[in-house]
């Protein structure tokens, strides 16, 4: 099998620039599709990008200046489309690459979006509600120029909500001077947000590991899962697996987790997360570490925390059978190659998180036309999405002799180089 680039690349360290890595990605799938050097070169660099400077009045009375930052990587198949996140970690090429594996991920679902992402430097549980607002207006008001309905339409991502979107949209419809609703999803219901938004990710997944169990032969009654990360997607993700009969048997956050042999207590879990802020010390089980969590005898492994977790320091100690990839970006190129060569199916990101993006364009598509779905609906769109898009991810893998990732790379790019020569 052709696992890709990880064997010939001048990273340096496969924990490097995520933006290089990103690239080199796209560069090799591009030369397997036999794309042309043009185009190519316009896929290695994103159309616009933009840094800004916000500042904020804190409680104290001091003025502290924060660093925001967009990318818009491509606007040639409809708006761009992509997430703002609020880390203490954010930067620009973190930013630049989101954007270019959002573009690859609205080609995979085949939305007609092109990608986007943005952040802010920053440590949101350090800031107080006030304080956030604040940052979250300021950011509007540094992007304002470059973002809208037809333009750019933002998201939630980590460490941002329904509520951070509220402020965003009044932001922007203040500035526009009218309501303009669609110029960011992932609002609450009553600002036009969509039913089943807030789950929308992690149902996805969830469908993706349902389909591709269907196919490879494992039976989900009973199986088991490990899940790394308890927030939006994480605690979603246990919460649908664990409601479908699925054991779940670890969990980690930031602070630490729990494992449990018998199946953890998914309500239970959540209830004291919610009173604590972790999962860590809760008594339904025992103490788990990341690491631990990693080497977990399970089924199912689910990355549901932030970018580089599955590396090559520990891809050996996986021994799930399949490693769904909730987060962005949470194993790297060599990594993959190791857990594809043990045997184990890794559903890549841009195809097992899309669910978010997806639901994000019902959202967009509901705003613009004054006609809202129903929950149901919501969810059997996006179930016909997502089950479509496995498909023809698999198909790719099967005919081409490449693993899902670069199958799912394949299928994505193919769709932006088609639309670039077409201009």
């Amino acid at each position: 099998m052709n696992t890709g680039p990880s064997q010939r690349t001048c990273l340096g360290s496969e924990e490097a620039n995520p933006f290089v890595a990103v690239c080199e990605e796209i560069a090799w799938t591009a030369r397997m599709l036999g794309v042309a050097d043009g185009i190519v070169e316009r896929l290695l660099h994103p159309e616009r990008v933009i840094e800004i400077s916000i500042p904020v009045l804190m409680d104290d009375g001091s003025l502290r200046i924060f660093t925001g930052y967009r990318a818009q990587h491509t606007l040639t198949l409809g708006p761009a489309k992509g997430g703002i996140r609020f880390h203490p970690d954010v930067t620009l090429d973190e930013v630049k690459a989101l954007a270019m594996w959002m573009t690859l991920k609205c080609g995979v679902v085949g939305l007609p979006y092109g990608g986007a992402k943005g952040g802010v430097t920053c440590d949101p549980q350090q800031l107080s509600l006030r304080e956030l607002e604040q940052l979250s207006r300021g950011y509007v008001r540094g992007i304002f120029p470059v973002i809208g309905p037809d333009v750019d339409i933002p998201a939630p991502d980590v460490h941002t909500n329904a509520r951070v979107m509220a402020w965003m949209v009044d932001e922007y419809s203040r500035l526009a001077g009218k309501p303009v609703l669609g110029a960011f999803t992932g609002k609450p219901v009553a600002l036009g947000g969509s039913l089943g938004r807030e789950e929308a990710t992690a149902r996805g997944c969830v469908i993706v590991i349902e389909t591709a169990a269907q196919l490879i032969g494992l039976d989900l009654s009973g199986a088991t899962v490990a899940i790394q990360g308890f927030g939006n997607v994480g605690s979603n993700a246990a919460r649908l697996l664990y409601e479908k009969g699925l054991r779940v048997i670890g969990v980690t956050d930031v602070m630490g987790g729990v494992y449990n042999e018998s199946g953890i207590d998914i309500r239970a879990l959540l209830d004291y997360s919610r009173q604590v802020g972790t999962v860590r010390g809760f008594p339904g089980g025992q103490s788990l570490t990341n690491s631990e969590l990693f080497a977990l005898d399970c089924d199912i492994l689910i990355p549901a925390a932030i970018e580089h977790q599955i590396t090559s320091q520990n891809a050996n100690d996986v021994r799930a059978k399949i490693v769904a990839e909730a987060a962005n970006g949470p194993t790297t190129s060599a990594a993959n190659d190791i857990l594809v060569d043990k045997g184990i199916l890794v559903l890549p990101d841009i195809l097992t998180n899309a669910g978010g993006v997806t639901v994000s364009y019902f959202e967009w598509i509901q705003n613009r036309t004054g006609l809202y779905w129903s929950e149901e609906e919501v969810r059997t769109r996006l179930e016909q999405v997502m089950a479509r898009a496995f498909n023809q991810v698999y198909t790719v893998h099967q005919e081409k002799g490449v693993d899902m990732r670069r199958a799912a790379y394949m299928v994505g790019l193919g769709r932006v180089v088609q639309a670039l020569q077409g201009l």
